[in-house]
């Protein structure tokens, strides 16, 4: 079978289109044939795939061939199943016939001899000529039609079609359509079945000695052929994956070693998308094929595949995944193959993967996530061969122009150098180009940075390209050292271009001669086969090269440093355009990177800030400070000769900002410098910039800074400077957010004085207004140093706590202050509930309990209300307050002492009154005290006693007095509490009096009763009555008649005194009747506790001895009356109605004033003799009046005379309720009698039901 392999490819090359055969019985096919092939390709044919599922193809393209054409010949049974793919697939019958009898006769049985083949699909075609106006005919046609299809046609397919050429045939076609279509579809199912069973054949041989690849081979791809004609290209490209599989799997089986290709001409260049690059007889190698060539054949197999399934994405997909993997067997036969023939075969192939990409992607016709996939594959094709494309730069000298960045060292040197069987040798008439290359390499100096960095340049080879080459010749293993370097004693490790003479080495190599080995079979005897020199390398590659590539675009590339640069920036464009427009958006950022070096070399500065721009964002995102430290000099040397003052200043002050171990004191002082002078020279705009990582801020150890709402303070910060030296700041600001409310900007507190950071830790103290209530942390610090405006918002990277170079990343932030919400901070009472002494000396108690507050210096404002004065004459006393728990035992303020480190011991002071205002002393700034205020309660009226039967009514707030206090504290006086304080004053004693006794002599026992008010003892020493006039004392002389004293009355208990009084027997006449009242002595002591209420005046606590104290005398004036014994009028009450009184309605009620007897002398009233006035008193909650309340009624002066008074109300209230009582303003009580007297109570009933309101019962 593997000798049709020839014929196999010129007939595959042949047939690309599914072949009909046309059996032309009755002459139609030069008639009909245009209008078969206008009909082409087939618009919708269902066919079924190798998994037997039906799939839609779409313009499935069939080529109509007669029986008799050469191209159909009869051929070999073998012959036919080798290329069975281009065998009809279909077999159409062109008949036409008018006379039932001929078709009978003539046409039936020839075709019944044609279709007796049951391999073919067949179908019939009738076509009829025959005009639509020849009716006889037409009926004829018909007939001849209807018989042919009972006589080929069945019930399980319709294998007869009518075409007619003179009239409409738009039914024809589809059904045409649909015949071809289900014969295509047999046969392919019959042909798949019979290939899968022959390849099923020889898979099972594959491990045996007899397999043979090329006959799996063609029966493989022959299947797969069939596929592709019929458009069903994922039914073929899975037979080229399990083809490659099958391959690799039996290529390289133990005992058939094979060769493995890659030396003809132009094997150099990749064949990745040329699957007819090679005849299929050149690369066949027994019974296999070369590894090199067929598997290039079978990519290129899949890539048109799937370029015709518009899949270009995973054309690179498997592009660069080939790409890898055959690298590496050119890997494993380097020694073999000609020199760099793996770097110039991926550099073709990636470049030959993306052309072809390229061409056949068209943006928006896939989904956005494989359109950036592509991309992506694409970026990294360009990042591959750009790579491989390096390395050959660099074999022939071109190292000095390729950027020593921290990418290109990472690339190439982890790319291991060529390993040729020999190195390529020198060729005879090359010492011009050894001399020029020499003086190439004599030339190429070291780009010196910015600033004065000194780097040691990154490497750009894995190891000394000089030591390798001499390593891999023929003749020599390991030479000595120093004739290997040319007696060059400057030789440091890494590239031999960094070791020019011109860079001195810190190190020389010092080594003793070594003795030449040979790497090779043989002698060394020629004193001419020394080792190579560098600048010998690189023209003994360069000329292996040119021997090696076949590609004069690419021989372009390599022939001039100008080109190499314009090849080389080609391939890093197309690197870092197509990674942008993928999801690696970083690596093209990195690539801009080498991009803006090149324009960096060249001058071009504006080109060259914006890529550079965009990397030195890159990587301080990814905080990638050793690379930052590489790029971001050159990026400030591009600002400062592109004159952009605000981009320099920034860019060096992120240098400042890197880590200290990446560049030297010397350089980083440099860097300040330029900030300095920068900040300090004739910019026309401030520069703002963020140096959150070079001026790091944080809050003071320890708990967060406690102020009340109101209150200023002292903030203090810990402020970290990176700079290397000192460094003046012209402004600082702090901002403070609260936590509760971070949409409001902070308030931005300033420093009071320019400020000078040192290195490392700095502490800064910043004045504190008054903030609202909340917790604040740091915000933002700002400042400025000349024209530069910088801000920090960041806490700092760690160290040791002790030290200065500690900063500490605090996430979430810790409270740096906090406000409380206003509460009460002091509290401001009165010591003493119960009454004092009034017109006497008392202290006033005021408590001042601070609430976890200090009232150091805190001034207090006293001012006493009205009837109140303070004796200045006696200081103020501040004593230690001493609240006693009963739960505890202990005292509230000993433990609030106890705790507190600033109390002092000291228990009470004197303070005197200036101005109305005390200063707090030190000691009570945290401890409750208690305040003891001289005052004296002033009152002018003189206390009255009253009767046992009608007692008065004690009206507390006579003896009310207020004191107004206002306390100053905090820090500054800011914080303001007012409170009023009041005071009870109150009389000793409360007198009721009552006439216990009357003797037969006129003499009356009068009963003096004192009750105390205080609550303190109150000792009575003596008493005595002064009587008014119209009484007169008896036997007692205005003594009591009991001599028990001292008497002792105890709080809220009551004592007794006894006078006997008698009336005067003589009385004056007139208006001497009104008698002046009678006043009540005692004089008494008290002991009291002014912690506890009424004490001891202070001016009597004050006076020398107890003879020299001044004793305390208490008047109380008495009323005391004479008794009624001759009234001159009677009022008396008259019944109410009998049905009782009910609220709502109306009654009557009545008085009747009588007249006992006629009033003369001075029993006269001032007024009318025969007029009365008379008032109605009533409660208006209980009674409605509806007459005249007050008014005058016609009394005769002649004894005996009555009126009665009546006056209509309303009840208003149910219940037993007090009745209106009537009076007479203008008579005395002692002229009036009541007789009968009005009722206490009354009772008034509730209303009674209204039938308007009731609800009926259901």
């Amino acid at each position: 079978m593997a000798n049709y392999l020839a014929q196999f490819q010129t007939v595959k090359t042949s047939c690309d289109r599914i072949v009909a055969a046309v059996e032309d019985v009755s002459d139609l096919w030069p008639t009909v044939k245009g209008l078969f092939e206008e009909h082409q390709p087939l618009k919708r044919a269902f066919l079924t795939n190798r998994t037997r599922n039906p799939v839609l193809v779409e313009n499935l393209p069939v080529e109509f061939i007669l029986t008799t054409d050469a191209r159909l010949r009869s051929r070999s049974p073998q012959e036919q199943y080798l290329f069975w793919f281009r065998e009809p697939y279909a077999t159409i019958v062109l008949v036409t016939c008018e006379d039932l009898d001929e078709f009978k006769n003539i046409l039936k049985p020839r075709l019944k001899l044609i279709v007796q083949n049951d391999e073919r699909e067949w179908f019939i075609v009738f076509v009829s000529k025959v005009h639509p106006s020849n009716d006889q005919a037409t009926k004829s046609v018909k007939k001849v039609y209807a018989k042919l299809e009972v006589d080929f046609s069945s019930k399980k397919r319709e294998r007869c079609c009518k075409l007619d050429i003179h009239g409409p045939n738009a039914h024809f076609w589809e059904d045409l359509e649909l015949k071809i279509t289900e014969c295509i579809r047999n046969t392919l199912d019959r042909r798949v079945l019979f290939y899968e069973d022959e390849i099923r054949k020889l898979t099972e041989q594959r491990f045996m000695p007899i397999w043979n690849f090329c006959n799996f081979f063609i029966l493989k791809e022959s299947l797969a052929f069939i596929f592709e004609m019929a458009h069903l290209h994922e039914d073929a490209l899975r037979e080229y994956d399990e083809l490659e599989l099958c391959y690799l799997e039996t290529v390289n089986m133990l005992g058939k070693q094979r060769e493995f290709g890659g030396f003809d001409s132009e094997d150099d260049q990749a064949t990745l998308l040329k699957p007819g690059s090679k005849p299929l007889t050149q690369i066949v190698q027994d019974d296999s094929f070369r590894e090199f060539d067929f598997r290039q054949y079978l990519f290129a197999c899949q890539s048109r595949l799937l370029f015709k399934l518009n899949r270009p994405s995973e054309v690179s997909s498997r592009g660069y995944s080939f790409v890898i993997s055959f690298a590496k067997a050119l890997t494993l036969h380097e020694s073999v193959l000609p020199f760099c023939l793996r770097e110039v075969w991926v550099i073709t192939a990636c470049l030959a993967l993306l052309d072809a990409t390229a061409s056949h992607h068209h943006d928006g016709i896939v989904a956005p996530n494989i359109e950036k996939e592509l991309y992506r594959l694409q970026g990294d094709l360009y990042s591959l061969a750009r790579v491989k494309f390096m390395r050959l730069g660099y074999l022939i000298g071109y190292g000095t122009d390729i950027e020593k960045s921290p990418l290109n060292s990472a690339c190439l040197s982890m790319l291991p150098w060529p390993k040729p069987a020999v190195w390529p040798s020198l060729p005879p008439d090359a010492s011009s180009e050894v001399l020029e290359k020499e003086k190439t390499i004599l030339q190429a100096t070291s780009r010196t940075k910015h600033f004065g960095i000194q780097r040691k340049p990154l490497p750009l080879e894995p190891s000394v390209l000089l030591r390798v080459a001499n390593r891999r010749r023929a003749s020599l293993s390991t030479g000595n050292i120093p004739e290997i370097f040319d007696g060059r004693t400057g030789f440091t490790e890494g590239s031999g271009l960094e070791a020019s003479p011109r860079t001195p080495s810190s190190r020389k190599v010092q080594a003793p001669p070594m003795s030449r080995t040979n790497s090779s079979p043989g002698n060394f005897e020629s004193p001419l086969d020394r080792p190579m020199r560098l600048a010998e390398i690189f023209v003994a590659a360069e000329h292996a090269l040119r021997l090696t590539i076949s590609d004069h675009d690419l021989l372009k590339a390599l022939s001039s440093t100008q080109d190499f640069e314009h090849k080389y920036l080609n391939l890093t464009k197309g690197a870092a355009e197509n990674y942008h427009r993928s999801w690696w958006k970083r690596h093209g950022v990195v690539l801009d990177g080498e991009i803006a070096a090149v324009c960096f070399k060249h001058g071009k500065y504006d080109l060259a800030a914006n890529s550079y721009e965009k990397v030195c964002a890159l990587y301080a995102g990814e905080r990638w400070q050793d690379l930052l430290a590489e790029v971001l000099p050159n990026l400030a040397e591009c600002q400062k000769n592109l004159n952009d003052h605000a981009g320099y200043m920034s860019s060096c002050v992120r240098l400042l900002s890197l880590d200290k171990g990446l560049f030297s004191p010397k350089e980083r002082q440099a860097f300040q410098i330029e900030v300095v002078n920068l900040a300090h020279s004739e910019m026309e705009n401030p520069v703002p910039l963020d140096v959150s990582s070079l001026i790091t801020f944080s809050g003071s150890t320890g708990p967060p800074l406690q102020l009340c709402d109101g209150d200023p303070g002292t903030l203090l910060v810990t402020v970290w400077s990176g700079f290397p030296d000192d460094i003046t700041l012209d402004s600082l600001s702090l901002t403070l957010v609260a936590t509760n409310n971070t949409d409001e900007g902070g308030q931005a507190l300033k420093s009071s004085a320019a400020t000078v950071l040192k290195p490392g830790r700095n502490t800064i103290t910043f004045d504190l207004p008054p903030q609202k209530p909340g917790s604040y942390v740091l915000g933002v610090v700002t400042g400025q140093i000349g024209r530069l405006r910088f801000r920090s918002h960041s806490f700092s990277k760690g160290g040791p706590a002790d030290t200065d170079d500690f900063m500490s990343y605090e996430k979430p932030t810790r409270p740096i202050l906090k406000v409380s919400k206003p509460r009460a901070l002091v509290d401001l009472a009165s010591a003493v509930s119960s009454a004092l002494l009034i017109n006497e000396a008392q202290w006033i108690g005021i408590i001042v309990h601070p609430i976890n507050y200090s009232l150091k210096g805190a001034i207090l404002h006293i001012d006493t209300g009205p009837g109140l004065k303070i004796e200045d004459s006696y200081g103020i006393e501040m004593e230690r307050y001493v609240e006693i728990d009963c739960d505890a035992g202990a005292s509230k303020a000993e433990v609030s002492v106890e705790d507190s480190p600033v109390s002092p011991k000291q228990d009470s002071e004197v303070l005197n009154l200036c101005d109305g205002k005390i200063v707090f002393s030190e000691w009570a700034s945290n401890v409750s005290s208690i305040l003891w205020v001289p005052v004296r309660a002033l009152s002018e009226k003189l206390a009255r006693g009253s009767s046992s039967v009608t007692p008065l009514k004690q009206d507390i707030l006579e003896g009310m007095r207020t004191v107004a206090l206002k306390l100053e504290f905090g820090m500054h006086h800011n914080q303001i509490f007012e409170r009023t304080v009041a005071a009870h004053f109150t009389d000793p004693f409360d007198v009721t009096t009552r006439v216990v006794n009357k003797c037969n002599d006129g003499t009356m026992v009068l009963q003096v009763m004192l009750h105390s008010l205080v609550k303190v003892n109150l000792i009575v020493l003596d008493a005595w009555l002064d009587l008014q006039e119209g009484f007169v004392h008896g036997k007692s002389e205005g003594r009591p008649t009991s001599t028990f004293f001292p008497l002792v009355v105890s709080p809220g208990s009551r004592a007794a005194v006894v006078f006997s009084i008698s009336l005067e027997k003589t009385m004056s006449s007139g208006k001497d009747l009104q008698l002046p009242e009678s006043i009540l002595n005692i004089k008494y002591e008290i002991n009291g506790d002014r912690a506890a209420g009424a004490h001891k005046p202070v001016d009597a606590d004050h006076s020398g001895s107890d003879s020299e104290r001044r004793a305390l005398v208490f008047k109380s004036a008495i009323v005391l009356q004479r008794p009624v014994l001759d009234p001159c009028l009677t009022v008396g009450f008259l019944q109410l109605p009998s049905d009782g009184l009910r609220v709502g309605k109306l009654i009557t009620i009545q008085w009747r004033v009588e007249r006992l007897k006629e009033l003369k002398g001075s029993e006269a009233v001032e007024q009318q003799h025969d007029e009365v006035l008379y008032e109605v008193n009533a409660n208006s909650e209980n009674w409605m009046i509806a007459g005249r309340k007050r008014g005058h009624v016609s009394l005769s002066e002649e004894k005996g005379s009555r009126v009665v008074i009546s006056i209509l109300c309303v009840p208003l209230v149910a219940g037993y309720v007090r009745p209106p009582q009537l009076s007479l303003p203008n008579v005395e009580e002692e002229n009036v009698r009541s007789n009968p007297p009005g009722p206490h109570l009354v009772c008034v009933l509730p209303p009674l039901l209204s039938s308007s309101y009731c609800v009926p019962v259901k």
